[in-house]
């Protein structure tokens, strides 16, 4: 049995993440995570990749000043563009959660068509059309951007008739190409997954990025002889970089439990730091 005791790092811009958090607990019930959220610095997507990676190191160099043993980037722009740079600067393992999402939907699809819904800056970056041609040149392919997803899934407007018919403007494209597959591009996406299956109907399978990245990061873990196997229940600490308005009510929805106590990062603490 393994006992590796340190903490899984989980990073994003925003309170997105939280959706990866909760999969990766739900998953790894005895692994502790450490969660940042860089909320005083969103979001990353509209950001020159040069800042985008600069901010991914800082958020990563914290991650392991709190001792973790391996690093999640729980945010699709900074998967996308400062993956390999972290790999490349780090020792600990580093998952990001395009490359779960994409291979998913690779394995899933039966008739060759897969969509990909994100936010405007992911959807611009075809960061998963290209993971997923690398895997499978021979799919096609359609991306369709879903931005007033975010705060809808902010606001918890989950049952809403206004979130039915956003639903239905952006997602008939897909349903017009005839997809078999779905990928949820964007961390908030998940919150909002009965209504995108409502719409698409029930022969479409939908591929949870969160679930997918919990599953990578278990098989990492265990390849590794990393995992934390038993010992005491553990305790999660979530850290942010601002706490904007109704943080922690949001935070909550995402997280589908109550919000422990939550620390604050000063971006002076981060760039400081920042290599």
């Amino acid at each position: 049995m393994s006992r590796e005791p340190r903490s899984i790092g989980i990073f994003d811009s925003g309170i997105g993440g939280l959706t990866v958090v909760a999969e990766v607990a739900r998953q790894l019930p005895n692994e502790e995570i450490v969660y940042f959220g860089d909320t005083a610095r969103l979001p990353y997507g509209p950001k020159s990749t040069e800042t985008v990676i600069q901010f991914a190191i800082q958020d990563s160099e914290f991650l392991l000043r709190q001792d973790v043993k391996m690093i999640v980037i729980a945010c699709n722009t900074a998967s996308a563009v400062a993956l390999g740079e972290l790999r490349d600067r780090y020792d600990v393992p580093i998952v990001g959660v395009i490359e779960p999402g994409a291979l998913a939907a690779v394995s899933s699809t039966l008739n060759g068509k897969v969509g990909v819904i994100g936010t405007e800056g992911t959807i611009a970056s075809h960061a998963y059309r290209e993971s997923i041609r690398r895997l499978d040149s021979e799919i096609e392919i359609v991306e369709q951007s879903c931005p007033l997803f975010v705060p809808l899934a902010e606001e918890g407007w989950t049952d809403r008739e206004v979130t039915l018919v956003v639903a239905h403007e952006y997602l008939a494209p897909l349903r017009d190409a005839g997809v078999d597959v779905v990928v949820l591009g964007c961390t908030h996406y998940p919150i909002l997954k009965q209504t995108v299956q409502k719409v698409l109907g029930p022969a479409v399978k939908l591929i949870d990025s969160a679930e997918e990245t919990a599953r990578d990061v278990a098989q990492i873990l265990a390849e590794f002889d990393m995992a934390n196997d038993g010992g005491e229940k553990p305790v999660h600490r979530f850290f942010v970089s601002d706490v904007p308005h109704r943080f922690r009510e949001q935070a909550e929805r995402f997280l589908g439990a109550e919000l422990p106590d939550v620390s604050v990062v000063t971006i002076d603490e981060l760039t400081a730091t920042g290599r």
